[in-house]
């Protein structure tokens, strides 16, 4: 039988992995609701290589800024259908129109400047390519150690490489890239593993197997 569930207690040190009812620790954010257990479990950590799907990581975290990443899961699957499926073609082709089309859609997050920037970065992502490409851009900020906290209280939001992945990202036209926004997108593709020591998703990217 699975151990009895221990609810996370806060203290000064932060807090540790979460047992849950079938006997897994997980990170404290994933503790609880579903749908971000189910994100955690299965995605968040593991590396994300594609052009498009790099693409869509940023779009997203970009959106995410100043909400909760569970807002942008539940609206995922609009936001997929809002964004051509994250084609950088065809959202770099979007017109002002389009723009304001997308102000009146519900489903999504209605932020002008934020679809502007998915517009923006998408154009941002077609100029990479002769460089390239942002697959390649993005791994080559990755850091050769990752971080290893062991509660809430050490998880880093930003670091010297994300620091300057947003700087370089800024300099080629990309916006809503910030070090703490970029950070996040770090930790979501597996270019670091900030799951908590304890938590049955630590390592399981592959990329820090030791971490």
């Amino acid at each position: 039988m699975p151990e009895t569930p221990t609810p996370p207690v806060p203290t000064r040190a932060g807090q540790e992995a979460v047992l849950g009812e079938d006997g897994l620790r997980r990170c404290v954010w994933a503790s609880t609701h579903p749908v971000n257990r189910h994100y955690h479990d299965t995605e968040w950590g593991l590396p994300v290589r594609g052009e498009q799907e790099l693409y869509e990581r940023i779009t997203l975290e970009g959106f995410q800024a100043g909400l909760s990443w569970l807002t942008i899961l539940n609206k995922r699957a609009a936001f997929r259908q809002a964004f051509c499926d994250f084609v950088p073609e065809k959202v770099a082709a979007f017109t002002d129109e389009d723009v304001d089309r997308l102000m009146t859609n519900a489903a999504i997050v209605r932020n002008r400047r934020k679809i502007e920037a998915a517009r923006t970065n998408a154009l941002a992502v077609l100029d990479l390519r002769a460089e390239g490409g942002l697959d390649s851009f993005l791994w080559s900020f990755r850091p050769e150690r990752t971080p290893a906290p062991r509660s809430t209280a050490e998880v880093p939001t930003t670091s010297p490489e994300s620091t300057a992945l947003s700087t370089a990202l800024r300099r080629l036209g990309f916006a809503f890239v910030g070090p703490t926004t970029i950070h996040a997108l770090m930790e979501a593709v597996g270019m670091i593993d900030t799951h908590l020591v304890g938590c049955h998703r630590r390592g399981t990217s592959g990329v820090w197997p030791e971490g």
